[in-house]
């Protein structure tokens, strides 16, 4: 063989022995564990490409070489198949590990959960400060057509569909609990028993209450007794349901459709979310012939039937309020 030939053969030779060295090297840079020392929660953005993709791996400390990541998922055939989103990478998760994460889509569930009571404004202001959450909210939701729950969504996920979720679980809690009512109720129909319940969210939140609070009300609609129930009143003043003061007596001759010291009946609608322990109380009330019930200075409430009772429970709430104000 000539001196060109062998110098040739020999120059082949010294680029397969470079070529495989560097494809041993990002295959060990592919497979073997990661620099993280801990885990890292990344977020993918929509429409990246794989260099980009690799660039951000790297620089959050996920992988050490980028074309090692990007030549792996290649030839693994995972490249094709990476989706954006918010992933937890473990610590030391391998460049290849990483690439199978996003090729999985096992994004990671947030949770935004509505809390029994809020009213729509109050969900609307934590549904836009919602971390991960995106779009604009067009259309407010009806009061009292979200059910209050916790519901799961991915970065990215738009704000509408957590409304439309919670309205189609409320919608469904009612289709489901208002055939089983107990008979003779005083109230025309579903939406009747949404908007009662939402008057016995606001008014307490302790469970056990719940149906003899549900029970006032309710002998007070079969007696055409107004309701007088101050939840609506704050309501009628202020739709976030929150007035940040006492109310005044003004306050409860304020001539508004929600003010039930001054109107009869059930308000036109609910004045919150109410949950699903609160319809259920509607719907399936203590037996009791209560007419009133007023806080007995030790967060739960006195319940009677009669107003000369009532007052006399009034008067000791009073004493208790004016003995913790001269203590203070």
């Amino acid at each position: 063989m000539s001196r060109p030939g062998r110098f040739i053969l020999a120059a082949l030779g010294l680029a397969a022995l470079v070529g495989a060295f560097v494809g041993l090297r990002l295959w060990s840079a592919y497979v073997d564990s990661g620099p993280s020392l801990t885990a890292v929660q990344l977020v993918i953005p929509r429409a990246s490409s794989g260099s980009a993709t690799a660039a951000l791996l790297a620089d959050r400390g996920v992988i050490a070489s980028p074309l090692a990541f990007r030549m792996g998922t290649f030839l693994d055939g995972t490249a094709a198949r990476m989706k954006a989103g918010e992933y937890v990478f473990p610590a030391g998760a391998s460049a290849r590990a990483a690439g199978d994460l996003l090729a999985s889509g096992q994004t990671v569930r947030r949770r935004f959960t509505i809390a029994e009571g809020l009213t729509v404004v109050q969900v609307m202001a934590q549904l836009r400060g919602a971390e991960g959450m995106e779009g604009e909210i067009l259309t407010v939701p009806d009061e009292g057509s979200l059910l209050p729950e916790t519901y799961f969504y991915s970065w990215g996920d738009a704000r509408t569909r957590t409304i439309e979720r919670a309205q189609r679980a409320m919608r469904e809690a009612m289709a489901e609990l208002w055939p089983r009512r107990a008979p003779d109720l005083p109230l025309a129909d579903a939406t009747s028993a949404l908007v009662l319940a939402s008057i016995v969210e606001r008014e307490t939140a302790i469970a056990e209450e719940r149906p003899r609070v549900a029970a006032v009300f309710l002998n007070r609609l079969r007696l055409k007794m107004r309701l007088q129930a101050d939840p609506t009143v704050v309501y009628g003043l202020d739709p976030s349901g929150v007035l940040g003061r006492p109310l005044s007596r003004a306050d409860l001759e304020a001539r508004n459709p929600w003010n039930t010291y001054v109107v009869d009946g059930l308000p036109p609608t609910p004045i919150a979310n109410p949950g699903r322990a609160s319809i259920e109380a509607v719907l399936t009330p203590a037996k009791s012939d209560d007419l009133y019930f007023v806080a007995n200075g030790e967060g739960r409430h006195v319940f009677s039937r009669t107003l000369a009772e009532h007052n006399r429970n009034v008067s000791r709430l009073r004493e208790i309020e004016r003995s913790r104000t001269q203590r203070n």
